[in-house]
């Protein structure tokens, strides 16, 4: 896109009244911005939804001073640009009726065929919270995923530094310009999160992190990625949006179940309750109702020369030896184990090449 381009997509975006969905609209009709600004009245009033003060506010010259005051932040701040037709913008996101009509970023942001998923909750997480999300995104980290969250207090921030860990790469989709940060102790998170992913806005560098905009923003953390996993909620949370604004996407949404005395399980427990949520007791949960294949994704695929397995880990590979294919339920219960620990060891000792799965939930030795 070019600099004209965008002066005139910045100066449609500062029109009063014309939102994502009607700026989509007039595109359509007459096939860039700067075609809206030099149409006749006539040929815009011939467009549904454009009204009498619609017409005058396109009409209205001073959106230019403003369009032009915010192109000039984006090429002094080195920000990047990503219009819902091109192919920088995130593909998932296209497919919402009501996503944005432009992204902001900066960083080091590739979303080139990336899985991607966002990780959501409470921002007063627990000690159960963050240590579900450590092993939840150790146990991917092989599969490369993109983790996308708010870059908020609690959950939000615990996903990035963890993706960090892992050395994958992570997106704090904010509600606020890319001027500021918020909160501002986060600041000290910043250059780290933009080696290896980065920021990414609908906000022009004039909007301040108001109420209104974090459900805006929840629309892109859902509509973006492939699933979204709320770790740990109260019985009404932003995380709670997120999902909602997941399943109307027709986006898997995973929920963390907790005990129904604990207060930030309350959230994720009505969500697995009234069917808005698969349960996800580890990433092997998550693999399977996703359909990611590991096998590919593991290079060498056959099994690998001086494998270290753990006691428990040598016990289920034993017992495959011995029978053969079999259930994981069956697995857990010959080999006295829990089965929220079998999900996930199953699926370390897939990537250590040493088991498989088979269809219908069984798993063999290799």
């Amino acid at each position: 896109m070019n600099e004209q381009d965008l002066f005139y997509l910045l100066a449609l975006q500062r029109v009063e009244g014309v939102g994502d969905i009607m700026a989509k609209k007039l595109l359509t009709h007459l096939g860039s911005a700067e075609a809206i600004f030099t149409s006749k009245s006539t040929q815009l009033a011939a467009i549904d939804g454009v009204g009498a003060m619609l017409l005058k506010n396109l009409k209205d010259k001073s959106v230019f001073a403003k369009a032009q005051k915010e192109l000039d932040f984006i090429k002094e701040n080195n920000i990047t640009t990503a219009f819902f037709q091109e192919a920088n913008y995130p593909e998932r996101l296209k497919q919402c009726v009501d996503g944005p009509l432009l992204l902001f970023s900066s960083g080091n942001i590739n979303l080139n065929n990336r899985r991607m998923i966002s990780i959501v909750g409470t921002r007063q997480i627990t000690a159960y919270g963050t240590e579900f999300c450590r092993q939840l995104i150790a146990d991917l980290a092989p599969l490369d995923p993109v983790i996308v969250s708010g870059f908020a207090y609690g959950v939000d921030i615990v996903a990035h530094q963890l993706a960090m860990d892992y050395n994958l790469q992570t997106i704090g989709v904010v509600a606020h310009g890319l001027n500021q940060i918020y909160p501002k102790t986060h600041k000290k998170y910043v250059s780290k999160v933009e080696q290896n992913g980065g920021f990414l806005t609908e906000f022009w560098s004039s909007s301040n992190p108001d109420k209104e905009n974090f459900v805006r923003r929840n629309r892109i953390v859902a509509g973006m990625c492939e699933a979204t996993i709320v770790i740990e909620s109260a019985e009404r949370g932003g995380s709670l949006i997120t999902a909602n604004m997941a399943n109307d996407y027709n986006r898997d949404v995973f929920a963390v179940p907790g005990r129904v005395t604990d207060k930030y399980s309350q959230g994720c427990n009505n969500l697995i309750k009234t069917q808005k949520a698969n349960v996800l007791t580890s990433a092997a949960d998550l693999v399977y109702i996703l359909n990611w294949d590991i096998q590919k994704e593991v290079k060498p695929v056959q099994k690998q020369l001086f494998v270290e397995l753990d006691p428990d880990e040598q016990k289920v590979y034993d017992y495959l030896l011995k029978t053969g294919k079999e259930l994981i339920d069956i697995i857990a219960l010959q080999c006295d184990l829990p089965i929220y620990k079998i999900s996930g060891m199953l699926l370390n000792m897939e990537l250590k090449g040493v088991i498989r799965p088979l269809p219908g939930k069984l798993f063999e030795a290799i």
